[in-house]
């Protein structure tokens, strides 16, 4: 009898060993089949570039151009370097699993990658709310734009930002490393979303969803909320406004912003608000557009849209052709 008790003792403690050691996860990518493997590859390595220079060309002519030193642009500045961090958190890795044909990656590895990709996705919504309160503003209060729009208010709003992001990704972290894992560790996606990490643990994860869910959706309802409430109160000022020219003007300095809105919440609504149970190939193509296709494409959105940047960008590269002349 004593023996039996020591083996199903023993047999506990292995089980549970089992369960919670886990060393490494497999990334399966978003195709098994090789020809479709390169095809990503290639595709995911030209957006990634595009990405990086895009947003970069973006910081520059902002930071080398003093006739474009405004709130406006500081915030988008921001944004830009959000989005080359947002999708190096991602890309990379997947790139250098499919060079060196691997698809593991550490635990350690798994767990950074979801903590940066928390706070830049948030970041993302942060930095849209702070330039719809900047439009807002500008529009509906010109007269005091100057004297609220500080550079001071400015930074601090950006650095608020940052600690709300990073307190909310260090939670969301924290509890999904609380979690005991089986033998299944392989990831349906190409990185650590924390949706199918979820899914594979072994742990009742009630309360964790629970606690996710909550502060996750107030984390996300808020800005979108904020940026709706924003646009309401903007628009309902431009119908007041007499002038037809007024109004084109009013909302062209609105267009860039809501485009980018609408195509960063769209393909996240309806993904994180729902019990990680129900995640599905089909958010896996929506999660694509908001981590790969979104941070590549915003830089071309305000360049296109904006004529102060694309002033800024003709100085600049006129600028460095000057300087590569004999």
């Amino acid at each position: 009898m004593k023996f039996i008790c020591l083996y199903l003792a023993m047999s506990t403690d292995m089980d549970k060993e089992n369960q919670t050691i886990i060393f490494e996860f497999l990334l399966l990518g978003l195709s098994s089949q090789l020809e479709h493997q390169r095809f990503i590859f290639w595709l995911f390595l030209c957006v990634y570039l595009i990405t990086v220079i895009g947003n970069l060309l973006i910081m520059l002519a902002i930071g080398l151009d003093a006739r474009i030193h405004s709130p406006m642009y500081f915030f988008l500045a921001n944004l830009s370097f959000v989005d080359i961090c947002f999708s190096s958190v991602t890309i990379p890795k997947m790139l250098v699993n499919h060079i060196m044909r691997s698809n593991s990656i550490s635990y350690v590895e798994c767990m950074t990658q979801m903590y940066f990709f928390i706070t830049f996705i948030n970041m993302d919504g942060f930095l849209l709310v702070v330039m719809a309160y900047d439009r807002y503003m500008a529009i509906c209060r010109p007269l005091q734009y100057t004297t609220v729009m500080r550079p001071g208010l400015c930074i601090l709003l950006v650095a608020i930002s940052w600690v709300i992001t990073n307190l909310h990704a260090l939670l969301h972290t924290l509890l999904m490393a609380q979690l005991s894992f089986c033998a299944d560790n392989t990831i349906p996606h190409f990185f650590c979303d924390p949706y199918p990490v979820r899914k594979l643990s072994c742990s009742d994860t009630f309360i964790s969803d629970l606690m996710v869910f909550t502060v996750g959706g107030v984390v996300f309802i808020t800005p979108f909320t904020c940026i709706v409430i924003s646009y309401v109160l903007i628009f309902s000022n431009v119908i007041k406004i007499p002038s037809t020219q007024g109004i084109q003007k009013a909302l062209s300095t609105c267009g860039s912003h809501l485009t980018v809105v609408s195509l960063f919440y769209g393909a996240i609504m309806g993904i994180y608000l729902r019990p990680s149970s129900s995640y599905s190939a089909v958010d896996t193509v929506a999660t694509v557009i908001f981590t790969v296709v979104t941070p590549m494409l915003n830089p071309f959105i305000y360049s296109l849209r904006n004529q102060d940047i694309k002033l800024a960008l003709q100085r600049l590269i006129l600028a460095k052709a000057v300087l590569q002349m004999p």
